[in-house]
């Protein structure tokens, strides 16, 4: 036998899709503004968990267009795996992103949370008394409140500027393929 039998064997388990994965296992998808929730009638659509796991990959691996997004599910064992063996073609990606960009926007803040929890960012507070230390504090490298709202601010804008260059790259494959 080539091949593994099982879909576990070609992702290892210090793989970073699985980070992904257990990632958004741990958001609640319907507080966060996803439709979890199928229509009555119809076809149920793709879960929001499986597209955010392929967009989260997207993004991580610099992957901004659907078109390619699409390809990569049919040919990249990592997302084979991360999407259960599901290939939904770019219209269906591309519709998920449009139609839950403040959903995706509060991902990004909780991803920002988590790492905190995991200990990935830490916002401890340092206080010294008394004591002479040579420091830099220019003013690139201070924060006060100002600051720190202006630079969420930013941050904001820097996560919109990436979901329009994701709508740019769609726009500009449909117009081409």
């Amino acid at each position: 036998m080539l091949l593994p039998e099982c879909l576990d064997d070609y992702v290892d388990e210090t793989n970073p899709v699985r980070a992904v994965d257990a990632f958004v296992e741990l958001l609640d998808l319907a507080a966060l503004g996803f439709k979890t929730i199928p229509e009555a009638t119809g076809r149920p659509g793709y879960h929001p968990g499986v597209m955010l796991r392929l967009y989260i990959y997207g993004y991580l691996n610099r992957i901004q267009s659907s078109r390619r997004l699409e390809r990569e599910c049919a040919r990249n064992l990592e997302l084979v795996w991360l999407t259960s063996r599901l290939k939904p073609n770019f219209k269906t990606i591309a519709d998920f992103r449009k139609d839950n960009g403040p959903a995706i926007r509060k991902v990004c803040q909780q991803f920002v949370l988590f790492c905190r929890e995991i200990s990935l960012l830490d916002a401890k507070l340092v206080a010294i008394d008394g004591s002479r230390f040579k420091a830099s504090n220019a003013k690139a490298k201070n924060f006060t409140r100002e600051k720190l709202t202006r630079k969420l601010g930013e941050i904001d804008a820097a996560i919109a500027r990436y979901m329009a260059e994701l709508d740019r790259a769609d726009a500009a494959e449909s117009e081409s393929g």
